[in-house]
């Protein structure tokens, strides 16, 4: 049996073998203007860079998106289901899916697989009539909703910068620019994160999705 677990993939069959680092940094930020999500776009697997162009930021809907940590193709699992589920709610009650809604929705579908979890550690943000949202899910469906969070990888320095710097009133420009800042310092201590940052802002005004190259 396997479990994520910052980012590192440990086998619990055999805890005596070298994890798998599969790592992430990935970081939200709830303003009083909206959500803000973001991640870096290395992916990594053991000692080996994998890619250097993976999108691990997801737009749900227009006034919704998540970010994750984990496996890439697990990641897209979630984004795919909750996106339909959001579409086919639409539908039939011809409203939009409240974003508390939408996270307790998932973590249902998240803990109905415990057996056969996805390996991914979940944010999911957006701004709905009671205001912007935050909720962080881990694989097995636990719910949190804070003003902040970060994981992977490379949460425990990112998460220094947003303990130090966040303010419960900033505006959606000043929330994004310490996102990018979290990740950023993420990047220089942690190997398994890298290659450029994937900016998702969502307000009232929709969502703007955003790619800032490192210096």
């Amino acid at each position: 049996m396997e479990c994520v677990l910052g980012g590192v993939l440990m086998e619990a069959s055999f805890p005596n073998r070298i994890p798998l680092a599969v790592g992430a940094t990935t970081v939200g930020v709830r303003c009083s203007e909206g959500v803000v999500l973001a991640s870096e776009k290395r992916v990594s697997y053991g000692l080996t860079v994998t890619s250097k162009s993976a999108k691990k930021v997801f737009r749900v809907t227009d006034r919704m998106g998540i970010a994750c940590a984990g496996l890439i193709g697990d990641m897209q699992a979630i984004a795919r289901t909750l996106a339909v589920e959001a579409s086919l709610y639409e539908l039939n009650f011809n409203r939009k899916m409240a974003i508390r809604s939408a996270a307790k929705l998932l973590a249902n579908i998240l803990f109905s697989q415990r057996y056969m979890p996805l390996f991914s550690e979940t944010l999911l943000g957006g701004i709905d009539l009671e205001g912007p949202h935050l909720f962080i899910l881990d694989p097995l469906g636990s719910l949190i909703e804070d003003d902040y969070a970060a994981i992977g990888s490379g949460a425990s320095v990112a998460i220094a910068i947003l303990e130090t710097e966040y303010k419960r009133d900033m505006n959606l420009k000043q929330a994004e620019d310490l996102a990018a800042k979290s990740i950023k310092v993420a990047i220089e201590r942690d190997a398994l994160s890298g290659d450029g940052i994937d900016l998702l802002s969502i307000s009232s005004g929709g969502i703007e999705e955003r790619f800032t190259p490192l210096k």
